[in-house]
């Protein structure tokens, strides 16, 4: 499992672009996680999938609440990593209105999400391989905070959390 202190894994996250530019085109566009943390703060939360109850209720919108007092703390961008497909993520990256404040970042096949060592089997519940409810501080791909919450819990990995590790 990933720690404080380790370089993030190697690794491939897609996102659902709406408008085309920048190299991007509309649709899902996969971006190297090494490149898109190369100097830069970056605020990661993950969680067990989109439309969730938590997700969806509280963890989200805290981020999408505090992104700019995150930004003022030094955070260059907000990821919110789900092992779901771009379609879905940029799907629900519209209802939480998360646009230009959190980038919805589609971890499909739970790739990385299996090389940070944080998956969840959740098959009992028909849902699979999915992500532990987690948050990390990276910078320039170096993990400088991680916090996993319990399972069924969510207590460390908000925003409010994030925001008090970026300002210390």
């Amino acid at each position: 499992m990933i720690k404080v202190g380790d370089r993030l894994p190697a690794g491939k996250l897609q996102e659902y672009i709406e408008v085309e530019g920048e190299g991007c085109s509309i649709g899902p566009n996969a971006f190297d996680v090494e490149k898109e943390t190369t100097g830069k703060k970056i605020a990661v939360f993950a969680l067990p999938g989109a439309y969730t109850p938590t997700c969806s209720a509280k963890h989200v919108p805290g981020f999408v609440e505090k992104a700019d007092q995150l930004k003022a703390a030094g955070i260059d961008e907000i990821w919110c990593v789900s092992v779901n497909d771009a379609f879905v993520m940029g799907a629900w990256g519209r209802d939480q209105k998360t646009a230009g404040k959190v980038r919805m970042m589609a971890d499909g096949s739970a790739e990385w999400t299996k090389a940070l060592g944080l998956t969840q089997d959740l098959t009992s519940k028909g849902m699979g391989v999915r992500s532990q409810r987690f948050s990390m501080l990276v910078d320039n791909g170096v993990v400088k905070t991680l916090n996993i919450e319990a399972p069924g819990k969510f207590e460390v990995s908000n925003a409010e959390t994030m925001l008090a590790q970026a300002k210390g």
